[in-house]
């Protein structure tokens, strides 16, 4: 009911909500009345289920026509059954009827007899989208993400259901529309042009000439052979025309489109697109519209006896194929042949009589039903054995390959006529969430070729008489062509497509269900190599190949099931793929695969036939280990202590596929426990010492991640894993194992023991050799690297003696967040160091950090006002300097509005440097810095608790600012403070007390809460400063005590 309404219904032209009477819109209304009328005896429980919004029409029954099950007052009908909110489901006020459920408009239709087809003809009039107001708006995307967060309740299954079903119907009523359409003809862009080009020859001057001028509007001709802009493509347009005839009315403005020929309102003054508005009847072709409309023109064909342009110069009408039919031209973003440019343009037979043929769609968009009956075009090969004509049918070009020929069409002005669907497969829509990790495979793209000019190589058009044999061949001479296919090199794309276009990858498929194991084999072999074409992947999963090479991995044929898994590798590239494999039991299946693999050292032939098994399908999980829910199920299905003892083989291509899987799957937090209490951490830790570096790239990779756990980093060290590490600092050349190893070593310096071992292998030097020149994929690990080891001082100095300050500070002005965040961490760190200090002023590196608070991301705003905070402290003239940065004062006043708690903090704490200079306190006080700070004292956070009270502390010393702060309640939220089990938070806020307790009004307003016992407590902490300020805030309140006894016993 979704695409059968908006595209294939016929609505009236007038404009009014109203059907027209054709063939075409009886069918369909037919169709949906059968199916409305037998719904609640079929579906009882998706019957009752609440439409979004209610249908609504003009009805012509009447509370006569109602019986028992429903309440009748008068003319009122309601049904006796409501919804949620006490609204009736069934609720008719004559003539106007509203129904909510499928149950009360499958009893209405029975109740309606002779009335029926009217009644579904009113209720479609009065609601065009009814698919919308049954189950909402964009309903099929919200319940496929429901579906995929595993949210749906018994309410969300019953939606899919009846979504479901009305997909069924929306599929019956587009056969019943290409059923119909096929039985019409359809104008051509090959036959507008063929007539175009007679009625030219009709032009000239004179008297006995039969028209003045015929021309197009446009000079562009798209691939499709349309000469309409895209959007106007989309309505069936194929092109305009101006003609000039000989009468009084001389000037005629035409539109050609598959249903025929029109006049339009002409292009005179302002076009715009109510120019191309229809103002005449339609007729079959030019001619005869031109006899309708121009005398002269029908006198004159008469006198000179010349018949209407005969049939075997160009055909009007093409037969539209079935597979061909219900589609507008859109062939602009859809796909080119990839062929010849003579070729390509050849639409037409030049002999008299020749029949066009008829275009066969290409496989993937057949399979999908998405074909276009004007984006096929045949192709002619005259070869020089006289080699017969071959059409070459599949084949794709990017729409961004021809920009330089639309002049006229800018990118921007196709977009919105461009539209994009979403497959479903047969699996259903169970997940779309995949891992972070994915590449750009992930997302489907639509097929894109270069367009070649020059002839397709021999290869090609052997390749594909191989495969015409390969279809009608029997046993032995299937085999035979097999073997002939293998011999090409089946890597090279053009040997790919040939197969593809030709119809072979169907052909292999299905071999693969045959009972010869000889075929299936070399059609597996086949198909492991072509695949590692994207499009050909895709393919194979559009034709259900990946799920007939799943049930093969239960052969009993030990090479059948390695060739299946490898191909599933190759195939599993992309989330479509890799989740049919999990909805089809291959993650289960190629888990039993790793179960083949011997105890032993000393294998024989057999067993290293399972150990080839169980390689090939650690290849497949390692494919599909990209997806999220693929490395759950490999976990339930007991593939983790499989894949540890994997990783004790010797042999180095079993270890690569296995690792390849763990390193994937370490980012879930239970892979990385597993890893841990499977005793995988030493068995990495060894191969990092391996003479392959793919396997070291994939064990550091697999330690970057684990080593997020501090249980894992202490391993890693026990098992003396670190200096190999530092080793593979010296392999700069490979930058995927650079990028690991260093996040291997950032992550384990995050441990304070490691930072020492690093510093003993002389670590921070290489890093800090490693600033410059690398991918930024290197450079923020290595970072992270630095700020970790630079929490120790004695790495400050090696840091900036091996020259490492000023690269670092490069950096600031990147773009990569998650650099800037590990960059601003390490510099901050630097600064804390007064000779680094010295250097990062020199630099104006302040002036960065400051800028970088404007970052949107909220990370980086945090971590650079952690690292201004040293800064201030540090700098000789910090009061000077901070001022010097024009509105950078507001700036960090501003950012104490942010929503980010590690924001807010890292906020209050500068604010607590800057205010130690008056002047800058003075302007930050202007700033409103007081009630800002005084509305984020009710946190429960400890981090921001310390310090926003640091920061009260500080600005309490100006002006009036401690009685502002009582003013604005920051009293009664601070003394909760003195509750919390952070020692830092109790400092800092007796500090903040003591400063508050200044103002009178204040020590009342403490004394009232209860603060001076917990103050008292805090007077015999071992901590100075906590001493110090608890016992001057209770000497304040005190005072004002024995003020007040004094003054009232006077």
């Amino acid at each position: 009911m979704g695409v059968a309404l908006s595209r294939a219904v016929q609505w009236d032209s007038s404009g009014a909500d109203k059907l027209e009477n054709t063939p075409l819109n009886k069918a369909m209304l037919s169709e949906i009345l059968l199916f409305t009328e037998e719904f609640g005896a079929r579906h009882p429980q998706e019957a009752k289920l609440v439409f979004r919004e209610p249908l609504q029409w003009k009805t012509s029954l009447e509370a006569s026509d109602f019986k028992t099950e429903y309440d009748i007052s008068g003319e009122s009908v309601m049904s006796q059954e409501s919804d949620k909110e006490g609204r009736p489901l069934l609720h008719l006020t004559p003539p106007d009827i509203t129904v909510y459920t499928f149950h009360h408009l499958s009893n209405l239709l029975q109740l309606s007899e002779d009335k029926k087809m009217k009644e579904v003809q009113a209720c479609l009039a009065a609601n065009r989208d009814p698919l919308k107001k049954i189950l909402g708006s964009c309903s099929a995307a919200v319940l496929l993400e429901e579906w995929e967060e595993d949210e749906l309740g018994a309410e969300k299954e019953l939606e899919m259901k009846l979504l479901n079903n009305l997909k069924e119907l929306d599929t019956k009523l587009l056969n019943i529309a290409v059923g119909q359409i096929t039985r019409e003809g359809r104008l051509s862009p090959a036959a507008v042009d063929g007539e175009v080009d007679q009625l030219k020859s009709f032009c000239g001057t004179g008297e006995s000439r039969v028209l003045k001028s015929v021309r197009y509007t446009s000079d562009y001709v798209f691939s499709n052979g349309c000469r309409s802009p895209p959007w106007r493509q989309m309505d069936g347009e194929i092109c305009s025309l101006i003609i000039e005839t000989c009468d009084t009315e001389p000037t005629l403005f035409i539109t050609c489109s598959t249903t025929g020929v029109f006049l339009h309102e002409g292009l005179i003054g302002d076009v715009d697109e109510n120019s191309y508005k229809t103002k005449s009847n339609v007729y079959q072709d030019l001619v005869t519209l031109l006899k309708n409309k121009s005398p002269h023109f029908a006198q004159t064909i008469i006198e000179q006896a010349i018949q209407e342009v005969p049939s075997e110069k160009f055909q009007h009408m093409e037969t539209v194929d079935e597979q061909e039919t219900g589609q507008t031209l859109r062939s602009y973003d859809r796909r080119e042949k990839n062929v010849p440019e003579k070729a390509r343009q050849q639409h037409v037979q030049d002999k008299p009589g020749a029949r066009m043929k008829k275009f066969e769609p290409s496989l993937k968009w057949k399979n999908l039903g998405l074909t276009s009956s004007y984006d096929k075009v045949e192709v002619k090969k005259a070869g020089r054995s006289g080699e017969s004509k071959n059409t070459l049918a599949h084949g794709s070009k990017s729409p961004a390959s021809d920009s330089k020929k639309r002049a006229n069409f800018s990118e921007t002005s196709l977009q919105g006529c461009r539209s994009s669907q979403k497959i479903k497969t047969p699996g259903g829509a169970d997940d779309f969430i995949e891992s972070s990790s994915e590449g750009e495979e992930d997302e489907e793209q639509p097929d894109r070729r270069a367009e070649t000019t020059t002839d397709l190589p021999n290869e090609y058009w052997q390749i594909q008489k191989l495969v015409k044999y390969l279809k009608g061949a029997n046993q032995t001479a299937t085999v035979i062509v097999l073997c002939s296919l293998r011999d090409f090199n089946l890597v090279q794309e053009t040997c790919q497509l040939a197969i593809r276009d030709v119809g072979g990858l169907e052909v292999l498929i299905n071999l693969l269900d045959t009972d010869e194991i000889r075929c299936k084999i070399g059609s597996l072999k086949i198909l492991k190599e072509v695949c590692c074409n994207s499009q050909i992947r895709r393919a194979i999963v559009d034709l259900g190949g990946l799920q007939t090479m799943v049930s093969i991995l239960d052969s009993s044929d030990k090479e059948l099931k390695c060739l299946a898994a490898e191909t599933i590798a190759n195939v599993a590239k992309f989330r479509r793929a890799r989740r049919m494999v999990r909805q089809h039991g291959g993650i289960k299946r190629l888990v039993e695969l790793l179960n083949c693999v011997p105890d032993g050292a000393s294998v024989g032939a057999e067993q290293e036939r399972d150990m080839e098994v169980a390689r090939c399908g650690a290849l497949a999980l390692w494919s599909c280990s990209k997806s999220t829910r693929n490395k759950e199920a490999i976990r339930r299905a007991g593939g983790i202590p499989l894949l540890a003892r994997l990783l004790r083989s010797p042999q180095k291509n079993m270890l690569i596929p296995a690792v390849g899987t763990l390193q994937e799957c370490a980012s879930e937090r239970s892979y990385r426990i597993a890893i841990q209490t499977e005793g995988m951490i030493k068995d990495l830790v060894k191969n990092l010492s391996s003479d392959n570096q793919e396997l070291q790239m994939h064990c550091a990779s697999a330690i970057f991640k684990c080593a997020e756990d501090k249980q894992t980093r202490d391993l890693v060290r026990q098992y003396n894993g670190l200096k190999p590490l530092v080793m593979l600092l010296n392999e700069a050349e490979n930058k995927q194992l650079l990028a690991a190893t260093t996040g291997a070593i950032w992550k384990c310096s995050i441990s304070m023991e490691n930072v020492a071992k690093f510093q003993e292998y002389k670590a921070l030097e290489t890093l800090v050799g490693l600033l410059k020149d690398q991918p930024e994929e290197v450079l923020v690990n290595v970072v992270g690297a630095l700020g970790e080891c630079a929490q120790i001082p004695e790495n400050l100095v090696t840091i900036r003696k091996c020259g490492g300050i000023q690269p670092l500070i490069n950096l600031l002005i990147g773009t990569n967040q998650a650099l800037l965040v590990n960059v601003t961490r390490a510099v901050g760190a630097c600064a804390t160091h007064p000779e680094n200090m010295t250097i990062i002023d020199g630099l104006d590196a302040v002036r960065l950090l400051w800028s970088l608070l404007k970052n949107p991301n909220p990370e980086v705003q945090a971590s650079a006002a952690w690292a201004i905070c040293p800064c201030i402290e540090n700098a000789k003239d910090a009061g000077e300097m901070v001022r010097s940065f024009v509105g950078g004062l507001e700036l960090i006043v501003k950012l104490l509005k942010s929503p980010n708690k590690d924001v807010l903090a890292s906020v209050c704490a500068a604010i607590a440097k800057i205010a130690k200079d008056v002047e800058n306190l003075a302007v930050i006080t202007d700033h409103g810095v007081v009630p800002m700070l005084a509305s984020l004292t009710n946190t429960m956070d400890d981090k921001l608790r310390r310090y926003l009270a640091e920061a009260i502390a500080r600005c309490c010393t100006w002006g009036s600012n401690c009685v502002s702060f009582g003013d604005a309640g920051v009293v009664a939220p601070l003394v909760r403070y003195l509750r919390s089990k952070d020692p830092l938070v109790h400092q800092a806020t007796a500090r903040a007390l003591f400063q508050l307790s200044k103002d009178p009004r204040n020590c009342i307003t403490m004394h009232e809460h209860g603060v001076v016992k917990p103050l008292v407590d805090m007077i015999g902490s071992t901590d100075e400063v906590l001493q110090e300020a608890a016992a001057s805030c209770v000497a304040n309140i005190r005072h004002l005590a024995l003020v007040y006894d004094k003054a009232r016993y006077r």
